[in-house]
């Protein structure tokens, strides 16, 4: 596969299992937009522009990688941007079963654009943004869940 394809998320925060999807789509596609999207209605952890600074740190001086704010729906964005392919994670079935229900929402408002997804490795399946929202609720060290080189207190 070529072209653009976009990896859209809250990433709240970005984890090694994000991190994988990303470089495994990098083998498929010319250049990965990761999307940030952004719920009003949802405190994070991270604000926005803290996951999209993460995010950028962790891709420096890789070109193919875009990190961008959203607030649309990820098909509107996906026209936006010309990009035709959703790229997703799956970790197990019921992120099997939640992709699945979205894509067919996705094809029915937007039928030009096409979803693929990529399963993580069974060492990432436990990863959540969730479980690392935990940890560092209770204390714990999350560093052997995310990224090399990312300390998650720099984005706090």
């Amino acid at each position: 596969m070529k072209g653009t394809a976009l990896f859209p998320g809250s990433f709240d925060p970005f984890t090694l299992g994000h991190k994988f999807v990303v470089d495994q789509g990098l083998e498929l596609f010319d250049r990965i937009v990761i999307a940030i999207g952004v719920n009003s209605e949802k405190a994070g952890l991270l604000t926005p522009d803290n996951r999209a600074r993460l995010i950028r740190d962790l891709y420096r001086g890789e070109p193919r990688i875009e990190v961008r704010i959203y607030t649309e729906l990820t098909g509107q964005l996906c026209r936006q941007l010309g990009v035709k392919t959703i790229l997703r994670g799956l970790r197990n079935t019921v992120d099997f079963e939640y992709e699945r229900n979205i894509m067919q929402v996705n094809r029915a408002l937007f039928p030009e654009i096409n979803t693929v997804l990529l399963f993580t490795p069974a060492d990432y399946v436990a990863i959540s943004s969730s479980v690392i929202r935990e940890l560092l609720a209770f204390g714990g060290d999350p560093t052997p869940l995310m990224p090399e080189n990312i300390d998650i207190k720099n984005y706090m």
